[in-house]
């Protein structure tokens, strides 16, 4: 279960939850897309479109190309005695290659989309045939969808504890924006919501699920709207892996020096830990993104070479703040150079 804190106008997290469904479609995966917002066709509509092998290499070399000019400008910034240090490779690495590689810039072909099995639960058509009933005592738009999650899961053939005769496949559930009031959850409209506990209860019978079944889930929630600490604590807990996006839109830190190269921050709150009945926490506080041309890419953070003199003291000041947040500082970060994107 991947928990995933939204930016605040959702345009970051929006694409990372697409690139979660589109590697499940180059890779053969049945899909379960669930929002409350957007309808699932539109959403299976804009996926990206992949790299093949063949323009693979060419699409990230001219990304490289792009980005090779800029370090050379960079480079006569740098004073002549600091030139023949180590840096960060900012360029993606073409010989490790994970996974596949997303343009962003077109739409993934229709007959690749429809070559998987694909589910789509949209609250807004769903609570049109059912009545408006409290199942298992929460909200009754969390009941109507973990009703269908688990009736795919035990029809199309992804449960592990029942032996399948035909062969196995893996389904990706996706549900987006959870948590907001579109959903009928008021736990981001005040700091003591009448109904505390749906979300929580939700995402444990999830977990239940997926503990069971041949299933992983990406859910998207707009963390920065629910101020209530207590229920962002359990809902953390019940998850996996926790990651939160945030972008530089609208924030001082979008006219800062030394976020001039990124759109935002990348916060991995929790990754999940085999063997072991906690989960990791993660003390790497120097992940950027950033939009490419082609590409979203995740970064090492990495000081600029140069600040001028009309920096103002205040800008320095939250500079040096800053710096002082980086895990590992700018000297040993320069031996990283890997980075992933996507």
């Amino acid at each position: 279960l991947v928990f995933t804190e939204e930016d605040k106008y959702g345009l970051y997290s929006n694409l990372l939850f697409k690139y979660f469904l589109a590697e499940g479609i180059v890779c053969g995966h049945d899909l379960f897309v669930a929002s409350a917002k957007e309808h699932p066709d539109n959403i299976l509509k804009e996926l990206p479109a992949p790299l093949l092998d063949d323009t693979y290499g060419k699409e990230l070399g001219d990304e490289a190309a792009a980005v090779k000019s800029e370090d050379f400008q960079d480079s006569m910034k740098i004073a002549w005695r600091y030139q023949n240090l180590p840096k960060v490779e900012a360029s993606p690495t073409t010989h490790t290659k994970f996974g596949h590689y997303y343009d962003i810039s077109k739409k993934m072909p229709p007959e690749l989309c429809q070559s998987v099995k694909r589910h789509s639960f949209y609250l807004h058509e769903e609570s049109s045939f059912e009545p408006k009933t409290k199942t298992w005592n929460m909200n009754s738009g969390y009941a109507r969808l973990l009703q269908s999650i688990q009736r795919i899961i035990s029809q199309e053939g992804f449960d592990g504890s029942d032996p399948q005769k035909k062969q196995r496949n893996v389904l990706r559930i996706g549900i987006q924006s959870l948590g907001s009031v579109l959903w009928g959850d008021d736990v981001c409209c005040s700091d003591t919501p009448e109904d505390t506990h749906s979300l929580t209860k939700f995402l444990y019978v999830l977990r239940g699920l997926l503990r069971k079944s041949l299933a992983a889930c990406i859910i998207t929630v707009p963390a920065h709207l629910i101020q209530n600490k207590a229920i962002m604590e359990r809902v953390t807990n019940l998850s996996d892996m926790v990651v939160g996006l945030e972008s530089f839109i609208g924030s001082e830190r979008e006219t800062n020096p030394l976020y001039k190269d990124y759109h935002g921050l990348v916060h991995v709150h929790q990754i999940p830990r085999l063997n072991s009945l906690i989960c990791d926490v993660s003390d790497t506080k120097d992940l950027a993104f950033r939009l490419k041309r082609k590409l979203f890419t995740i970064e090492r953070l990495h000081l600029p070479p140069d600040l001028s003199d009309t920096v103002s003291r205040a800008s320095k000041q939250d500079l040096a703040g800053s710096a002082k947040l980086l895990s590992s500082g700018c000297g040993a970060m320069a031996i990283g150079k890997k980075h992933l994107d996507f």
